[in-house]
C-alpha cells in the first residue's frame, strides 16, 4: 500500500496496554462515565482507576466495590487529581471542564481520552471483541462509535469460541518447538495451513454440490418441458411469436442496452439515454416514460433498498423530496399523456429538444471546476421540477435533482443515497398514472428495455468506477446529443 493511499485513510497505530501497571484517571460517574469504567474494568479487571466526579451513579459504586484497584472520590475535578498520573478519560457533560483539563493534562505530558469529542482526543477507546485470548479492538477514527459497537456484534457471533482452544494449543506447540525463531515460525504457519486450507476445502465442495445439484434440476425441468413440447414445435412457434414484434424492438433492446451502460458506469442517464434512443424509434411519447418508468422501478426498488440499508440516506433530505417529487411526477405523467394523444408530433421535438439541452449540460459539466457554492434550500422546487420532467421526458430525476444538490455541496453519498430512495417513489407514481390511464399497450418497449438492460448490467458493473468521471460525461452527454439531433434533423 502507498503512502498516499495510507494517508487517506485511518491512521490511528493499535496498541495493547497493561491497564494493571499504569494510574488512569476518570472523571464522570454519570451514565458515560459508567460505560467507560465497565470498558475498561470488563477487559482490565485489575486495572489502577481513580474516578472524580461530584454525583456518582450507583452502577459505578456497585463496579468500584467488585474492583479494589479502583478509587472513588465523590468531588469536583481539582488540579491535584492529574498527580502521578498516566492516562486520563474525562466523561462528563461539561465541554469547557474537558479543554482546561485537557490543557492542563497536556503540559503534564498526559495523554487523554475525551468522551464524544474526538478532536481533544489523544487516542480513542475502540470496540472491542475477545474470544478467551484472543482480543480485536475496532476503530473508526473517531468518527463513528456505532458502526464500531454493530461491527462487534458481526464478529462476536462470526468468530467460534474454539478459537481460543485453537490458540491455546498452539501456543503449547510453540514452547515444545526447538530451532530458531525463523524455524518456529515456519512451522507454525505450516501447522496453522490446514485451517485455511479446509475452510477452502470444504466451500469448495459445496458449490460442487450445489452446482451439481441445480444442474440435475435443470434436466428434470428439460426433460417434462421437451417430452410435452418437442424441440421444432417451439422453434416454429418463437419464430412466430418473434414476426409478431414491432420492427422497432432491436432498437428498442438497444434502448435498453446503452441506458442500462450509461447508468451503471455514471449513476444517472438511464431515462434521458433510452427516452433519446426510443424517441428516435417513433415510439409514442406517453408510452416510452410509461415503458420507462415500468422496467426502471424494479432497479430504484433495489438500488434504493440498498442505499437505505448501508445507511447512505439522509432521512431529512428524502423527506423533503418525497411528496415534491411523486406530485412532480403524476403532473408529468397527466400532462404528457393529455398532450401526447392530441399533439404527438408537437412534443416529439420538445423533449427532444429537452434531451439535447440534458447532452449539452452534460459536456458541460465535464469540463466545469467545483467550486463552493451558497446553501441550497429550494428542495420541495427541486424535487417537483425533477419528477415533472422525469415522467414527461422520459428521464431526469437522476441529472436535474442528483447534479443540482451536488454541485450545490451537498455530500455525494448522502445526495446519491436519498435521491435514489425517493427515485423509486417517483417512478413507481409515474408508472401507477400512466398504467391507470393508458393500460400496457406498450410492453414491448418494456420487455426490450429489461432484455437490453439484463444484457448490459454485468458490462456496467465492470465499467463502474474505473471510468473517469470526466470522460463518462463526454460519453454520455456526446450520445444524448447524437440521438436528439438526430430526432430533430428526422422530424425538422
Amino acid at each position: 500500500m502507498s503512502i498516499n493511499t495510507i494517508e487517506n485513510k485511518n491512521k490511528l497505530y493499535p496498541i495493547f496496554l497493561k491497564l494493571e501497571e499504569l494510574d488512569l484517571l476518570l472523571v464522570g460517574a454519570g451514565n458515560v462515565g459508567l460505560e467507560k469504567l465497565n470498558s475498561l474494568l470488563s477487559n482490565s479487571p485489575e486495572a489502577k482507576i481513580t474516578i472524580v466526579a461530584p454525583i456518582i451513579k450507583e452502577e459505578v459504586r456497585q463496579l468500584f466495590h467488585n474492583h479494589p484497584t479502583c478509587t472513588l472520590v465523590q468531588r469536583s475535578f481539582e488540579e491535584t487529581d492529574l498527580d502521578n498520573k498516566d492516562l486520563v478519560v474525562l466523561a462528563t457533560d461539561d465541554i469547557q471542564l474537558h479543554k482546561r483539563i485537557k490543557s492542563l493534562a497536556s503540559e503534564r505530558g498526559i495523554l487523554v481520552n475525551v468522551a464524544d469529542t474526538p478532536e481533544l482526543c489523544d487516542f480513542y477507546l475502540g470496540s472491542i471483541v475477545q474470544k478467551g485470548n484472543l482480543k480485536i479492538a475496532i476503530s473508526t477514527n473517531g468518527k463513528s462509535p456505532t458502526a464500531a459497537k454493530r461491527i462487534k456484534e458481526v464478529l462476536n457471533k462470526a468468530l467460534p469460541g474454539e478459537l481460543d482452544d485453537v490458540i491455546e494449543n498452539l501456543h503449547e506447540i510453540r514452547n515444545k518447538l526447538n530451532g530458531n525463531f525463523e524455524f518456529k515460525v515456519k512451522k507454525l504457519n505450516a501447522i496453522t495451513k490446514v485451517l485455511v486450507d479446509e475452510t477452502e476445502y470444504n466451500s469448495r465442495w459445496k458449490r460442487i454440490a450445489t452446482y451439481s445439484l441445480q444442474a440435475f434440476a435443470f434436466m428434470l425441468i428439460g426433460y417434462f418441458i421437451f417430452s410435452y413440447l418437442p424441440i421444432q414445435r417451439m422453434a416454429d412457434d418463437t419464430y412466430k411469436w418473434y414476426q409478431t414484434l414491432d420492427k422497432a424492438f432491436p432498437i428498442m433492446v438497444l434502448a435498453g442496452f446503452l441506458a442500462q451502460l450509461v447508468d451503471g458506469a455514471l449513476g444517472m442517464g438511464y431515462g434521458v439515454t433510452s427516452a433519446t434512443i426510443l424517441l428516435s424509434a417513433g415510439v409514442n411519447p406517453a408510452a416510452i416514460s410509461g415503458s420507462i418508468h415500468t422496467a426502471e422501478m424494479f432497479a430504484s426498488g433495489a438500488s434504493g433498498y440498498s442505499h437505505y440499508k448501508f445507511g447512505n440516506v439522509n432521512k431529512k433530505l428524502f423527506k423533503a423530496l418525497l411528496i415534491p417529487g411523486i406530485l412532480g411526477a403524476i403532473a408529468g405523467a397527466i400532462m404528457l399523456v393529455m398532450l401526447g394523444n392530441k399533439y404527438g408530433n408537437f412534443i416529439r421535438p420538445v423533449i427532444a429538444g429537452y434531451t439535447l439541452i440534458l447532452g449539452i449540460k452534460f459536456i458541460m459539466n465535464a469540463f466545469k471546476e467545483k467550486k463552493p457554492q451558497k446553501k441550497f434550500k429550494r428542495y420541495r422546487l427541486l424535487a417537483g421540477v425533477g419528477g415533472f420532467f422525469d415522467s414527461f421526458g422520459g428521464g431526469g430525476w437522476g441529472p436535474i435533482v442528483t447534479s443540482t444538490l451536488i454541485n450545490n455541496g451537498r455530500s455525494h453519498k448522502y445526495v446519491v443515497g436519498s435521491v435514489s430512495l425517493t427515485e423509486f417513489f417517483v417512478t413507481l407514481a409515474s408508472a401507477f398514472t400512466f398504467f391507470t390511464m393508458i393500460g400496457v399497450s406498450h410492453w414491448q418497449t418494456i420487455i426490450a428495455l429489461i432484455i437490453g438492460g439484463l444484457i448490459a448490467a454485468p458490462i456496467a458493473a465492470k465499467l463502474a468506477g474505473r471510468l473517469p468521471k470526466k470522460t463518462a460525461y463526454l460519453l454520455l452527454g456526446v450520445l444524448v446529443i447524437f440521438w436528439s439531433l438526430r430526432i430533430l434533423v428526422k422530424i425538422l
